[in-house]
């Protein structure tokens, strides 16, 4: 018979005997050296008594342990089900509370599995209703442009407006899908970002090259203010597209003739990167609800764009252990302020 086939039934009665066999054998060899029957009977009430309280041992082992198994599997079905935590006694130091103890931690990292399956579960639910959601206008608008040129006779004028009106609504659903992209890469934390020594000035302007066209057409005026000379670590590629949304949703929300400033400032602990705008500012109950994925104030909605940029942007700023403030007042400007931690 194997090791692991032994019960402790098994075992217990096996110590047993082999204790009553020993204590039998050491009264015989006794009472042969002695001649003496009070060692036979003194050896026997030994050996009842030791078998009483043998008995009474196993009795109370089993008891013990069929106790024990039906609590832990008791305890094992509720953590499985997630409905209660595993009881322990912090003062009691014994084996089944060193069980108890592990189970307790089991049961904290499945609750912690769990609530992040749930979390995650709710977001990608929340993404699929947000792309469905922002998808809907340029498709159906495509949808109705496509049918009128299968089922409409017009003029090749007419029929060129309808395609540049195609091409806009591609252009957007395309920027659209290509933001979504980015951001739900962002959240599940696919792009890793690549932080390196790099001037502050130059990612300043790889973020102002993609709003010089729309600055020259509104006619707004920009000045920059950042030493050629100031270095940070920091990813240059994600912290110019967080400054180009910025900068994006500042010329956006100037009316012609407006001006934009950039301000960097060395402080101690952190690169400070100043955005400010003479829009239409943000009135302060919108102020925190701006950063949220999708969200645009209702007075805004003839203005381009789906309310991504400034979410992405706090995204990757957090990601590098900074962050975002606004200060706003209705028709005096806006100003985005980032902080870049120097060390980090």
């Amino acid at each position: 018979m194997s090791k692991k086939s032994l019960s402790i039934h098994k075992i217990i009665i096996g110590i047993s005997i082999g204790g009553t066999l020993t204590l039998f054998v050491l009264i015989t060899m006794m009472y042969l050296l002695i001649k003496n029957t009070f060692v036979i009977y003194g050896g026997l009430a030994l050996l009842i008594s030791m078998l009483f309280w043998g008995v009474l041992f196993l009795h109370l082992f089993q008891y013990k342990l069929s106790e024990f198994t039906a609590d832990l599997c008791r305890t094992l079905d509720n953590m499985i089900d997630g409905t209660n935590k595993p009881e322990i006694n912090l003062e009691e130091e014994s084996l089944l509370a060193r069980i108890s103890h592990r189970l307790d931690r089991l049961y904290n990292i499945m609750q912690e599995n769990r609530q992040k399956i749930e979390q995650e579960k709710t977001e990608l639910q929340t993404l699929v209703s947000d792309i469905s959601h922002q998808t809907k206008t340029p498709i159906a608008n495509l949808k109705i442009i496509n049918d009128t040129l299968l089922t409409r006779t017009m003029t090749e004028e007419r029929r060129y407006e309808f395609l540049q009106a195609t091409s806009g609504q591609l252009e957007k659903l395309d920027f659209m899908i290509q933001a979504l992209v980015k951001a739900s890469r962002l959240e599940t934390g696919l792009i890793v970002l690549e932080k390196k020594f790099a001037p502050v000035y130059e990612t300043i302007v790889s973020a102002l090259n993609g709003i010089l066209a729309p600055l020259e057409k509104k006619e707004l005026s920009l000045t920059v203010s950042c030493p050629e000379e100031l270095i940070l670590y920091h990813d240059v590629r994600w912290t110019g597209e967080a400054l180009f949304n910025l900068l994006d949703n500042a010329v956006k929300y100037t009316p012609a003739n407006g001006s934009i400033q950039i301000a960097v400032h060395d402080w101690e602990m952190y690169i400070k990167i100043d955005i400010v705008d003479t829009g239409k500012g943000i009135p302060e109950s919108e102020q925190a609800s701006i950063f949220k994925r999708f969200y645009r104030e209702e007075s805004v909605h003839e203005i381009d764009g789906i309310g991504i940029g400034l979410y992405m942007a706090r995204e990757i700023i957090t990601k590098q252990g900074g962050y975002i403030k606004v200060i706003s007042e209705v028709q005096q400007g806006t100003t985005f302020s980032v902080f870049l931690p120097k060390n980090n």
